[in-house]
């Protein structure tokens, strides 16, 4: 894809699961390390400039880590005027979904909830790509 058709893929808004999905697999991708990624858009769905890893993340999350993912979430949309945010689990293993992965799935639905901020979608980073988790998937 050339520079000018990435500018204009980026202002793709990410309104439906296929582009997020495909925007989260051009950015991330395949899983090589353990980290959370937090991807922020506007009131219309579009992409805001910061992408944001987290790192060194425990396999699994504590109940007494939700307050502090609120405020990280509500500070940073906050800061860069964000009405939504993707978050994608990124960890090298297989796409099945691990107990872990729908701890962190169920952390950031209920971090983003207190925070009143918009999940727009939760995504899985594995060996072999990215995979879109419905909300069935860690209800």
């Amino acid at each position: 894809m050339d520079p000018i058709d990435r500018a204009l893929a980026d202002l793709e808004p990410l309104d439906t699961d296929d582009v997020i999905e495909r925007r989260v697999g051009s950015l991330i991708g395949r899983a090589v390390s353990r980290q959370i990624w937090l991807l922020f858009v506007d009131e219309n769905n579009t992409q805001l400039p910061l992408v944001m890893p987290i790192s060194d993340i425990p396999v699994a999350p504590e109940a007494s880590d939700l307050d502090n993912w609120t405020e990280l979430v509500r500070g940073t949309a906050e800061a860069v005027h964000a009405h939504g945010v993707v978050v994608v689990i990124e960890r090298y293993d297989a796409d099945r979904l691990t107990d872990a992965d729908r701890a962190w799935a169920r952390l950031s639905r209920d971090g983003c909830r207190d925070a009143g901020v918009r999940l727009r979608a939760v995504l899985l980073s594995h060996r072999r790509g990215v995979r879109l988790l419905a909300p069935d998937d860690y209800a």
